[in-house]
């Protein structure tokens, strides 16, 4: 499957640039179809994010029924046919056919058994090979975007032209760079006069400056709380960081928090207001607020420390504190640099798209996964629409050159 610069054959029916997820998927899907396929990858390794996403337990997808599942994206009527023919049903049968097993978690999360990308990638790359598909690696694509058959790419050993019928595009957002993932397309995207919404970090920490009475509690989580932001709730868990918070229950509220800073937490979601406002009321006077806290709201060592550290003074009154511990006020400083992000909001328009991935301009040219403008958290979203968005790209491409060689 490997070639290097001067091995490569120069003609192919469809080049895929990007390994990742996304153009592995589309490669596939060409392939499948009888095409001639080559992907192109800038680093010296395919899939290098979806491998460093595998660390901590590959999330694939997330078991729901399909309209809650599209709720989490922000480019819904655009995904919805491509995730209503390859949703969370269909991932979990992709990772089985290459021999994964997987289980879903009490949240619906789905995840391999052995809870690693390798053995994953590795099975997909060994399939890939079986269909002829050729991986360049070292292959950085230089544009330009035209209808133009012939493309360039830098390689180790000079500037290399590739020919092909198609052309699939599927070179991911803008953070984790050091991963590949650098959003240098945009220049040749842009020099094309296609439109793309401005790239911004998704998925990633936020800024707050904590006092020193925060310092014992860097990388503790503040598990079980429900934070709102304009209108938006997100159950969950977060984690305080040096310079922030960051987590799940976080990225979840990403779209909301790039518009506005301040989120509200629910310390103790399992208790309703009025059981709340009892509580205190009936608490014993030689009790000690924190160890009411403690002891009877169930606040561990660290949501106290984060409940003081939000609200000073503490209220001594009962519906001061019913407040304080159901509605604390969090004022947050703005998104970590987008290359610490896990994603990125905003890409290539879906204005400059036919229904297919196609460019609307550029005949011959599809475009795949987070490339495009579209936007959700993790938990399996990411990687089932990388997946959904490649699969389709891949079809329509193979398709588009079969119409064409029969007109």
């Amino acid at each position: 499957m490997d070639h290097g610069p001067t091995q490569s054959p120069a003609v192919f029916d469809v080049l895929v640039v990007g390994a990742g997820p996304a153009g592995l998927m589309a490669a596939e899907q060409a392939a499948q179809a009888g095409m001639r396929v080559a992907v192109a990858e800038a680093m010296p390794s395919p899939a290098r994010k979806f491998l460093m996403a595998g660390k901590s337990g590959l999330n694939l997808t997330k078991a729901e029924k399909p309209e809650a599942f599209l709720q989490y994206f922000d480019a819904i009527s655009s995904l919805k046919p491509i995730l209503s023919e390859f949703g969370p049903d269909e991932v979990i049968g992709f990772a089985e056919g290459l021999g994964q097993e997987v289980f879903t978690g009490s949240t619906g999360r789905v995840f391999p058994t052995r809870m690693k990308a390798s053995p994953l990638l590795r099975a997909w790359l060994a399939r890939l090979d079986a269909l002829g598909v050729v991986l360049l690696r070292r292959h950085r694509w230089v544009g330009p975007l035209t209808p133009h058959t012939q493309h360039l790419f830098e390689t180790p050993k000079g500037k290399v032209p590739l020919t092909a019928g198609a052309l699939i595009l599927a070179l991911g957002g803008a953070s984790w760079a050091r991963l590949g993932s650098d959003g240098t397309w945009q220049r040749a995207v842009t020099a094309a006069g296609l439109p793309i919404a401005p790239m911004q970090a998704s998925n990633v920490g936020m800024q707050r400056a904590w006092s020193a009475h925060m310092q014992p509690f860097f990388g503790q989580p503040v598990k079980n709380v429900e934070l709102t932001v304009a209108g938006q709730r997100s159950r969950g868990e977060f984690v305080i960081t040096q310079s922030g918070v960051e987590g799940g229950a976080i990225y979840a509220l990403g779209r909301m928090l790039r518009q506005t800073p301040l989120v509200q937490i629910d310390f103790a979601p399992q208790l309703s207001v009025q059981v709340l406002r009892a509580m205190i009321s009936n608490r014993k006077p030689k009790d000690s607020l924190g160890n009411f806290l403690r002891k009877s709201v169930k606040l561990d060592a660290t949501k106290r420390a984060l409940l003081f550290e939000l609200t000073r003074p503490m209220p001594r009154d009962t519906e001061g504190l019913v407040t304080a511990i159901k509605a604390a006020r969090l004022t947050l400083a703005g998104s970590r640099p987008i290359d610490e992000a896990i994603s990125t909001a905003g890409g290539l328009s879906w204005e400059a798209l036919t229904a297919e991935l196609m460019l609307k301009d550029i005949p011959g040219v599809f475009c795949a996964g987070e490339m495009l403008d579209w936007d959700a958290p993790t938990g399996g979203y990411l990687i089932t629409a990388c997946l959904a968005t490649g699969r389709w790209a891949g079809r329509a491409a193979a398709d588009y050159l079969s119409a064409k060689a029969l007109s």
